[in-house]
C-alpha cells in the first residue's frame, strides 16, 4: 500500500484537521497515513509548534494500525539537539521527519528573514544550516522538503536550482547517503511543473551519491490535500532510481 507519510492534524498549531477526517480521507484515496506533529523545540514565538507527546499518544494510540502511523515531524536546530532526542527517544514514533524551519532564530515563514539580504546569501545561509543538523542528527528516518525555503523566499524567482547551489546540496545529499536516511518527495509544490523539474534534478543526484531511500508526502493541513500529487512523486522516484518508502516502528517498509 501506498502511504501519506506527512500531514498534520489538530496537534499542530496550524491545522485544524482531525484525526478522524485523515482517516476518512486516507481509506476514501486507498492510502495509508502517517500523522506527522510539528514540533519545534525554542519556536521564536512561545507555545507555538509545540505539542504534549503523551496527550498525543493517549488521544491517538488507538488509531495506529496498519494504514494508520504515528510520527513527528522535528524542526532541526543545533541548539535543540540534546531536546529532539530526547523527545525522539521517550515516545514510539513510528516515523521521524527531520526539517529545517527556523534559522538563526527566525522562522524562514518570515519577511524579516530575507529583508536587505540577496537570495545567493540567504539560500547558503539555510542550507548551511541544513548541513550543521544532519551532521549530528542520527535519530531522524528522512529529511523534509529539502525546498521549504522556495514556499516563501521573498524572491522574483525563489527556486532551488542545483545548479547554482550544487556544493551545498551535494553535501547535504552525501551525508543522508552515508548515514543511510531516507530523504523526502515532498508534494507540496508539485502543482508547478519547473519546481518539480528543478527537484528532479536534486533527487537524481541523490541517487548518484549513493542514496537509496524516498518517503513521500503530501504536507496536507487539510483533508482534500492528503494524497495530493502521490502519482507524481511515484514518477519522480521512479525517474531517480529512489525506493519509496514508509516507516512502521521506526524500520523501513517497501512498497
Amino acid at each position: 500500500m501506498l502511504f501519506d507519510t506527512h500531514m498534520h492534524t489538530v496537534f499542530s498549531t496550524d491545522s485544524r484537521m482531525t484525526i478522524g477526517e485523515a482517516i476518512a480521507k486516507g481509506r476514501e484515496a486507498g492510502l495509508g497515513i502517517v500523522i506527522t506533529e510539528h514540533m519545534d523545540l525554542a519556536y521564536p514565538e512561545p507555545k507555538k509548534f509545540l505539542f504534549d507527546a503523551a496527550e498525543y499518544f493517549q488521544v491517538y494510540e488507538k488509531y495506529r494500525s496498519d494504514t494508520v502511523r504515528l510520527g513527528i515531524e522535528i524542526g532541526m536546530r543545533t541548539d535543540c539537539l540534546e531536546g529532539n532526542h530526547s523527545l525522539v527517544s521517550a515516545w514510539p514514533f513510528d516515523y521521524v521527519i527531520g526539517s529545517v524551519h527556523v534559522v538563526d532564530n527566525i522562522d524562514i515563514y518570515q519577511e524579516g528573514f530575507y529583508r536587505l539580504k540577496g537570495k545567493a546569501e540567504v539560500y547558503r545561509q539555510y542550507f548551511d544550516t541544513m548541513i550543521g543538523c544532519l551532521k549530528c542528527y542520527d535519530f531522524i528516518h528522512s529529511l523534509g522538503h529539502i525546498d521549504y525555503i522556495a514556499r516563501y523566499a521573498r524572491y522574483s524567482d525563489p527556486e532551488v536550482y542545483y545548479h547554482e547551489f550544487r556544493e551545498k546540496i551535494d553535501e547535504i545529499l552525501t551525508l543522508l547517503a552515508e548515514k543511510g536516511k531516507a530523504i523526502e518527495i515532498n508534494t507540496r509544490r508539485f502543482g508547478d511543473k519547473n519546481a518539480v523539474e528543478n527537484l528532479l534534478a536534486i533527487y537524481r543526484r541523490f541517487h548518484e551519491l549513493g542514496g537509496r531511500l524516498a518517503t513521500i508526502g503530501s504536507d496536507a493541513h487539510r483533508p482534500e490535500d492528503i494524497g495530493r500529487w502521490l502519482d507524481v512523486a511515484l514518477e519522480v522516484a521512479e525517474a531517480t532510481g529512489l525506493k519509496p518508502v514508509w516507516f512502521k516502528e521506526g524500520v523501513p517498509q517497501y512498497l
